[in-house]
């Protein structure tokens, strides 16, 4: 049975047992704080269970992408090394909410793996609540008693809270769980040890295929459990796993889930079979598994980049570089050619990848292109510390003597080579930061070494990445109360689309406390703040009562649950408050939004179809809109996408608001739904003239585009691989700008005398002083051949090479540069330090010659490091010529005493 077949039989088998079947949420989460990525299949019905929401079927399955990498679910670093684990995965599932309970819950999941899957009963094995003397929870009898009726009992395992009891974190609701475990092995390993012995305890081929999960709990903020109103059936059940049980496979890997980007990842590397190499086998399986990963998340709307939910991804795509870079010598991108295959093979059940194709393959080729030159540099880095062999022979003479000659050529790193040396080991702090700088994984460090004879700390590189871990948790940490309920907790309704003010009462709020700062959020009964969403930011404004005012710092979405900041309570919560918008805020906040959904139609009339939003930022002060487009827009096409705008805004054009729209209904009407959205079966349609912008949008609009006054572009830019941005202003906010621009020429006008035509003016100027520079340029090379000469003329013999070290005063860097180069050319046994005064600034310069470059004694680069620090500066460069520059203009003196102190 193939992988399709197996995930159709699931959503088949439901759909006759009265669930509707819903599409798999995006990837990425966009308005849940507790969550970078969709992590289990529960996740797009957390509100349901929370209460935020009533769900639209009481019955419910799905599959549905998830990925964990993060938080409490991180199982990354060990993708690719065992069977199993996998970065994305599919869970496929079922949801009652209050509707059936256990009984039917566990019957179904029997009847399908037994009658259709028809998987051996005597390999399954099943697990109950074992109960919890902290949380006063008996054994989940009623589990028990049920499972009997399906398998023996010798089959049925008691296990502990860790194994048995689900919570959807630290807080929220939660319940007992009965997982269904199978056992792959063969009957001869079968016969010398059961297989209830090693369930749970990470043995690859005795695996959980299927969690029932029992929820009739809610974890409180003091650790307490409370009954749920009512209770509700999730289920999660690995699809891979799944596969690999049906299928009569021992990996996941060797499921058809797999091989296809298995087998030509194999295919392209040199001389190897999938199955001949154990380290090849775990690369090959890494880079399968993280395609998967990096191209739905991209697809799904989140690119690789360096911080929250990017940094992930980038991460996830650098790893699996990495190993192809490492064991299966790909030095070119390679990875990004597995994005057609992928999208190919789950274009049916996931066509977001089919449908964007071109763009996620752009994306990560990118990425690899970038990644792989941080590696170069890693490398060169490594290599800078790393003894030379004539360093290693002679380890014992440099750990006893490290005369200045001796160890010249290792100045800056020569705490770090000094180190290797004298313990054969490169110290864990100096593999760590190759690890965060240029993304070296431990065993690529640990290879590197080897080839050299050493070993690594990996005891001190655990330290170090211990303490970076410690130093995230600090700054994560976030306390949060529970809910206090003020009278009857209810759904709140958002009123914002027609009213900014109105009477409201609070029904509920928390404390919570991060970085040290406290807030209170509230939630109302109605309210017309907007809630973050769609890339608006949320209203800010304040809610009175006749005794007092309190400020509304910000109004963001918790999953579905609108929540209003402030920093304090009010003394009394049974006032009825008044709610009020700021309401010039919010005004300007809707002209940039509308005014996106006119660029974002320009943008397709100029550039083409293929441009989609891939982000966008809307606020009181300007808008900011990614796209997907495959160049830099040039100046002619900027011009055009304005001017279509300001046409568009002239015409005036109308908003047609449409609510409650069923999703299939707004799409064929030619409304755009953005991927990584999630939409629910009824949507709002904004659309400003049906024949140029219609889209699917929850946030606020100008009942007409005249409202938008002025729509100006300030810059377009590139933000990732194929994903372009612009930055634009609207109302005020461009006649600001405009009005800013007329300033500056006024007052480049009034400093050239006002002339008639100020612009050849400003071409006649900059001619005169390219002249004049030209002019000058002859002057500092006149007197550059004449300190050359000077110089010269003071150089000494010592030690067998020629050396010149002086203070000097130059006009700029580069004379100061040419006047080594020159000696070099006199010289090539040269020893130059020039200790330089440029107007004002201190800057030092080492040179060597090409004959005494050869013979190692000295080394520009490391030689330059040590000297600048007597000028308070830093610098760099090769191994014959490297410069410094520095704040201490005093420290010039020094810098020849110590020299000269070197040399002795």
């Amino acid at each position: 049975m193939d992988s399709a077949t197996i995930r159709k039989k699931f959503l088949d088998f439901f759909e006759s047992k009265g669930h509707n079947i819903v599409p798999s949420a995006p990837l990425v989460l966009k308005n849940d704080p507790s969550l970078l990525f969709t992590n289990s299949g529960m996740v797009q019905f957390k509100d349901s269970f929370l209460g935020n929401e009533e769900p639209q079927h009481n019955r419910i399955a799905d599959t549905q992408k998830c990925l964990r990498v993060s938080g409490k679910h991180n199982d990354l670093e060990d993708v690719g090394l065992d069977t199993y684990h996998h970065t994305m995965f599919e869970m496929l599932g079922n949801w009652s909410f209050g509707n059936y309970f256990k009984k039917e819950a566990i019957a179904w999941a029997w009847e399908l793996l037994t009658d259709i899957y028809v998987l051996p009963k005597d390999r399954l094995y099943v697990t109950v609540f074992g109960g919890d003397k902290k949380d006063n929870l008996p054994v989940d009898t009623d589990a028990e008693n049920l499972w009997k009726q399906h398998i023996a009992a010798d089959r049925i395992l008691h296990g502990n809270k860790k194994d048995n009891f689900w919570e959807m974190g630290e807080q929220g609701p939660c319940g007992p769980c009965s997982e269904i475990h199978i056992d792959l092995r063969s009957d001869e390993e079968v016969k010398k040890k059961p297989g209830k012995e090693l369930v749970n305890n990470d043995h690859p081929q005795v695996v959980e295929i299927w969690n029932l999960v029992f929820m009739e709990f809610n974890r409180k903020a003091d650790g307490s459990l409370e009954k749920l109103p009512a209770q509700h059936v999730d289920t999660g059940m690995g699809f891979e796993r799944l596969c690999m049980a049906i299928q009569k496979k021992t990996s996941n890997y060797d499921t058809d889930v797999f091989r296809p980007l298995i087998n030509f990842i194999a295919l392209h590397a040199d001389n190897y079979s999938y199955g001949d190499d154990a380290k090849k086998d775990i690369a090959v399986r890494v880079m399968a598994d993280h395609i998967r990963a990096v191209s739905f998340a991209i697809a799904d709307g989140q690119l690789p980049s360096n911080t929250g939910a990017g940094y992930v991804i980038r991460r996830i795509l650098r790893r699996a570089v990495r190993y192809g870079f490492s064991y299966l010598n790909f030095k070119e991108p390679f990875i990004y050619r597995l994005v057609p295959l992928l999208a190919l093979q789950l274009k049916d059940v996931f066509p977001e990848l089919h449908q964007q194709e071109d763009y996620v393959t752009r994306v990560v080729h990118e990425e690899e292109i970038s990644f792989l030159r941080t590696l170069e540099k890693g490398i060169r880095r490594f290599e800078e510390v790393l003894p030379i062999e004539s360093e290693i022979m002679d380890a014992e003479k440099v750990v006893v003597a490290r005369t200045v000659e001796e160890m010249s050529n290792t100045m800056i790193n020569s705490d770090i080579k000094f180190k290797i040396l004298q313990n054969k080991e490169v110290p864990g702090y100096f593999a760590f930061e190759l690890y965060d700088t240029f993304g070296f994984p431990l065993d690529l460090t640990s290879l590197i070494a080897r080839e050299r004879g050493f070993i690594v700390d990996e005891k001190g590189f655990k330290e170090e990445m211990q303490k970076q871990k410690s130093r995230s948790k600090i700054d994560a940490v976030k306390e949060t109360g529970d809910w206090i309920v003020i009278g009857t907790d209810q759904k709140t309704e958002f009123i914002g689309y027609e009213k900014l003010e109105s009477e409201i009462r609070i029904v509920k709020y928390r404390k919570v406390k991060q970085k040290n700062k406290e807030l209170f959020q509230l939630v109302f009964n109605k309210t017309p703040f907007f809630a973050e969403s769609g890339g608006q930011v949320g209203d800010k404004g304040v809610i009175e009562s006749p005794n007092e005012k309190i400020e509304i710092a910000d109004t963001k979405k918790e999953n579905e649950l609108i929540v209003h900041f402030a920093e304090r309570l009010p003394e009394s919560f049974n006032s009825t408050f008044t709610a009020k918008v700021n309401q010039h805020k919010r005004e300007l906040t809707k002209d940039n939004h509308s005014a996106t959904h006119l660029l974002h139609a320009a943008l397709r009339q100029v550039l083409g179809k293929h441009v989609e939003q891939k982000g966008s930022l809307v606020n009181e002060k300007m808008l900011r809109f990614d796209f997907s487009h495959f160049a830099p827009m040039t100046s002619i096409e900027i011009d055009k996408v304005e001017s279509i705008v300001n046409e568009k805004i002239r015409a005036n054009i109308p908003l047609i608001e449409q609510r409650n729209v069923p999703i299939d209904k707004a799409k064929s009407l030619g409304a755009m739904a953005l991927f990584g959205e999630k939409y629910g079966e009824f949507v709002r349609v904004i659309t400003f003239d049906p024949k140029f912008s219609i889209e699917l949008c929850g946030g606020t609009h100008v009942s007409a585009t005249g409202n938008i006054g002025l729509f100006k572009i300030v810059s377009e830019s590139s933000v990732a691989a194929s994903v372009r941005r612009i930055e634009a202003v609207t109302a005020e906010g461009a006649q600001e700008y405009v009005n800013g621009y007329i300033a500056v020429v006024h007052e480049i006008k009034t400093l050239l005398k006002n002339p008639k035509d100020f612009i050849v003016s400003l071409q006649n100027l900059i001619e005169e002083k390219q002249l004049l520079e030209k002019k000058l340029e002859g002057v500092y090379q006149a007197q550059a051949n004449v300190l050359k000469d000077e110089l010269a003329l003071k150089a000494i013999k010592s030690n067998g090479h020629t050396l010149i070290l002086e203070k000097v005063s130059v006009p700029n860097s580069d004379t100061l540069k040419n006047i080594a180069y020159a000696l070099r050319n006199q010289f090539d046994d040269l020893l130059l330090v020039l200790a330089a005064d440029i107007e004002g600034k201190p800057q030092v310069a080492v040179m060597i010659g090409e004959k005494l470059e050869t013979t190692k004694k000295f080394h520009a680069g490391n030689m330059i490091k040590e000297l600048a620090k007597e000028i308070d500066g830093g610098g760099g460069g090769q191994s014959f010529f490297a410069t410094a520059g520095g704040k201490n203009l005093a420290g010039l003196d020094n810098v020849l005493i110590e020299v000269r102190k070197l040399l002795k």
